[in-house]
């Protein structure tokens, strides 16, 4: 058995460099990053500590960061360098789903981690011993592990992709907005070009994409730049824009009025609210930007967290953290309150935590513990059932003290003099508010505002996929530099043997090329052909036959024919016959693919898609009616199709 050794860096020789993560990025911390992303990221790796029994061959080096000094905590960002040879698949799905198919396919990925305490090296192991494994279908279980703190991967050529964070919430030791900053810094430093990620962020059951779209007009990713990119279903910038506004202004009194009956604690939670604020609430952005605002000032040490006491645990040796255990503790209260009191076999409150927690021996460990112990407000009753003689546990109140005395917000200039609410409270009131808006009605009758409501949700849930712009633009003059060198930004254009089937031929993106001053055409020519073919799968053996646009000869000297600064394309050709848009862009063989869905979709958006068996034309499965719940079927006929071979003759 093989495996990649994480644990080398977890104990540092003494004198090895320990990072600030807090300026990890930053310019001039740890390197000085002025030049290319690949430059910047080769720069980096020199100062990270090589893990020894890499994955068959493939390289990694770790970065311990230091988060605080008092108490002690530390982090380990660990960097892999995946070859195209060694990837599961030559192409990138998510280059796919976000409109970059057109992209030619790098050489090399780089991932870079910031591990969850769930994943040990242990986890890691692969089956390597075999002498007939084939290292290309070597599964890299580091890079396909689900639940890391932070994921985030960079295609040579400076775009690249956060796969995910995972905050407090999930058991982290670092809040979901210092991954942000720390991977915000990472990307700014690095000097990437383009990153996109995928929404699909939540908080306490509650979409992020939504929640925050109600109160900021923007997804919280849009903190730090974020933007739409593309919809799932044909959803477009400008549907994603109206329904914003739409639902942002949607007047309370409106919403009031159709919930009906079931309006009654909503309409106590707007009245509370507008108590508490010194400026009129008058539709549901006003409430939710209130409500979110107010969030950021509520003491963190009131009831929600300080009733989560782990005292009874202090007394038992506890292989898991104190955030874990209290996550784990938080899970299985909501689990019993949900109960309404009731008694409930053991085996009950474990099943319905696995849906929050995964790690089975941390429920087993907290359920023991929990036994007959006061949590916050709550005694935790456990009993044996005289009759099934099975485990029960059950909820029981055994708070004296009122909700206004369990914790309060400190006045601001926004708040009323004396107005007091609790953590807890103003949670429980969001989500209460969240899910009639947008949970209740679709298991409730139809009506016309119900209808928009959720049509608007829809679109707004739709707008997953994500893109900042880091470093797009190239500079519009540069000067001579030192030491006789000057710099030219320059790209290559393939000719017709292997431009992409499915668009129009796209250039990759310029890269800035150093020459001397004295250096010849046939010289650029060179010293183009080596860059691209380090950056490119399919240009390995390009070779540039003339500049777009420039009539010269190869000896002729650059500098006199060009100015500093100015953008150059080299046309030339891949030698290697075999090359087709398949082996050579991010496509690959769906660049022939047909897409063309009732909603509008037109590219393969990352939704499940089903071919008609006749024309072969893809469509949304969704749109089909074919329900998520349901398996694709085997043979598909579209409606057109359908139409047709119904008015055929039959056969004699």
């Amino acid at each position: 058995m093989s495996h990649l050794d994480l644990t080398a860096c977890k104990k540092r020789k003494r004198g090895e460099r320990v990072f600030s993560f807090k300026t990890f990025g930053e310019n001039g911390y740890p390197i000085e990053f002025d030049g290319s992303f690949l430059e910047n990221v080769k720069a980096l790796l020199e100062l990270g500590q090589p893990e020894s029994s890499s994955c068959i061959g493939v390289p990694c080096w770790s970065f311990e960061l230091e988060i605080n000094r008092q108490p002690p905590l530390h982090v380990l960002l660990y960097v892999i360098e995946e070859p195209i040879e060694a990837s599961l698949s030559r192409h990138c799905k998510h280059c796919l789903y976000v409109g970059w198919g057109q992209h030619l396919i790098c050489n090399k990925k780089y991932h870079f981690f910031l591990l969850s305490k769930d994943i040990t090296p242990a986890s890691l192991i692969f089956n390597g011993d075999s002498v007939d494994a084939n290292p290309v279908k070597v599964k890299l279980n580091l890079v396909e592990a689900h639940g890391h703190t932070m994921h985030g991967v960079f295609h040579s050529n400076g775009f690249g992709h956060l796969m995910c964070i995972n905050g407090l919430e999930s058991g982290s030791d670092l809040p979901g907005f210092q991954i942000m900053d720390f991977w915000d810094r990472l990307c700014t430093g690095l000097k990437a070009r383009k990153v996109s990620l995928n929404d699909v962020s939540y908080k306490r059951g509650m979409e992020l994409r939504l929640l925050h779209g109600l109160a900021y007009g923007e997804p919280w990713f849009g903190r730090w730049g974020y933007r739409f990119c593309r919809g799932s279903f044909g959803v477009t910038l400008p549907m994603y824009k109206k329904a914003i506004e739409a639902i942002q202004g949607m007047p309370l009194t409106l919403l009031v009025h159709h919930l009906g009956n079931s309006s009654h604690d909503v309409l106590l939670i707007f009245s509370r609210y507008q108590s508490l604020s010194d400026r009129t609430l008058v539709s549901l952005g006003d409430l939710f930007h209130f409500m979110l605002e107010l969030m950021t000032r509520v003491p963190k040490s009131n009831f929600i967290d300080s009733y989560y006491s782990q005292s009874f645990l202090l007394e038992t040796a506890c292989r898991w953290s104190p955030k874990r255990v209290e996550m784990a503790t938080r899970v299985i209260i909501e689990v019993l309150k949900r109960a309404e009191f009731r008694w409930i076999s053991r085996q009950e409150v474990r099943d319905a935590a696995r849906a929050y927690i995964g790690d089975t021996g941390l429920l087993d460990f907290v359920l023991k513990s929990l036994g007959n112990h006061v949590v916050g407000k709550y005694l935790v009753r456990r009993s044996l059932n005289p009759v099934t003689k099975v485990l029960e546990y059950c909820l029981e109140d055994v708070s004296k003290a009122s909700v206004e005395s369990e914790g309060s917000v400190a006045s601001s200039s926004n708040l009323r003099t004396g107005s007091k609410i609790t953590r807890a409270q103003l949670m429980k009131d969001m989500f209460c508010v969240y899910k009639h808006t947008f949970k209740e009605h679709e298991l409730g009758s139809h009506t016309h505002i119900s209808d928009n409501v959720s049509l608007m949700a829809r679109i707004i849930l739709d707008s997953r996929y994500l893109i900042k712009e880091y470093n797009g633009d190239l500079p519009s003059k540069l000067e001579l530099g030192l030491g006789g060198k000057f710099k030219l930004f320059c790209t290559v254009l393939l000719r017709d043997s292997v431009r992409c089937e499915w668009k129009t031929t796209l250039m990759p993106p310029y890269e800035c090329i150093v020459l001397k001053e004295n250096a010849t055409v046939n010289e650029l020519k060179v010293k183009v052909e080596r860059t691209f073919r380090e950056l490119y799968w399919g240009l390995k053996s390009f070779v540039a036959e003339s500049i777009v646009n420039l009539n010269t000869s190869g000896l002729e000297t650059v500098f006199g024919l060009v100015e500093v600064g100015r953008r150059l394309v080299l046309e030339g050709s891949v030698r290697d016959q075999g090359s087709t848009a398949r082996d050579v862009y991010e496509c690959g063989a769906d660049g022939g693919r047909v897409v063309d869905c009732a909603c509008g979709t037109k590219e393969d958006d990352g939704e499940r898609m089903i071919a008609c068996a006749v024309c072969e034309v893809w469509q949304h499965t969704w749109c089909v009616q074919i329900p998520n719940s349901e398996e694709v079927p085997g043979i598909f006929i579209c409606k057109r199709c359908e139409q047709v071979i119904m008015v055929l003759p039959s056969l004699p």
